[in-house]
């Protein structure tokens, strides 16, 4: 027997509505931190960053492909791991419906990682996807919009990320069971794993000039996981313990 609650229609429908004003609740403060995104200052990008993609070298300018803004994913996927990370990969899976209508609403969405470009197209073949994907090999991109990290952060257990300071260093006794949970996922030891981190930015082009509109990092890249949005909504919620998500050609019976 459950040990949910249970109840008649009208009891569930007395609950629904005043769930109902909460969610209606949450909807407007939603829309109401959108426009104060819109409404940050834009940073003027000066610094010329040079990009690896399957139409060639590129720049930042370039990766709006004609359009006036752009989204970019901060893929984790260094340059020495054997395939990107699982978590990054399971929001990206939701990126190919996406890129077609945000395009044609002029905004091009775009991954980017430090792997090579070879890795990457590597990756896209094997997980089926279609949107763009960069490789930022060999630029300052990834370390200037805080979503990779220096060997001298990592040693001073001072990295950069998310508007403050982390130290990510295993605790005592936890190090090679973390390297081995790497290794299992991406090939590498966990402190190359986290010399990089996930985010999104986003960019204007205006008159010729690129500028920074905004970014976000760790939870406040929630709103992209699509399973999240599902499973917030399921009778049984996230119902989670630890990392149980897979790439999606790695469950039993794929």
């Amino acid at each position: 027997m459950t040990d949910q609650k249970t109840g008649t229609r009208a009891e569930w429908l007395a609950a629904r509505l005043e769930l109902l004003q909460a969610e209606k609740e949450l909807t407007r403060r939603s829309d109401e931190l959108a426009r104060r995104r819109q409404e940050l200052p834009w940073i003027r990008v000066d610094k010329k960053y040079s990009f690896e993609t399957d139409e060639g070298a590129a720049s930042l300018a370039d990766l709006f492909q004609g359009r006036s803004q752009l989204v970019v994913y901060h893929f984790m996927f260094g340059p020495d791991y054997v395939a990107g990370c699982p978590s990054c990969s399971a929001i990206a899976d939701g990126f190919s419906g996406s890129v077609v209508h945000l395009a044609n609403h002029d905004v091009t969405l775009c991954a980017v990682s430090r792997a090579p470009l070879a890795k990457i197209r590597a990756f896209k073949r094997r997980m089926g996807w279609g949107f763009p994907f960069a490789s930022s090999y060999g630029s300052d991109f990834n370390f200037d919009f805080g979503v990779a990290h220096t060997e001298q952060e990592w040693e001073a257990g001072a990295v950069a990320y998310n508007f403050g300071e982390q130290d990510l260093r295993p605790a005592a006794g936890q190090s090679e069971s973390l390297d081995a949970f790497t290794q299992s996922i991406v090939g590498t030891d966990w402190k190359t794993y986290r010399r990089e981190g996930p985010g999104m930015s986003t960019f204007v082009l205006e008159d010729g000039v690129v500028y920074h509109a905004y970014s976000a990092y760790s939870r406040g890249l929630d709103g992209l996981w699509g399973m999240y949005q599902w499973l917030d909504r399921a009778p049984r919620g996230r119902n989670e313990s630890g990392m149980w998500w897979r790439r999606h050609d790695e469950y039993d019976g794929h």
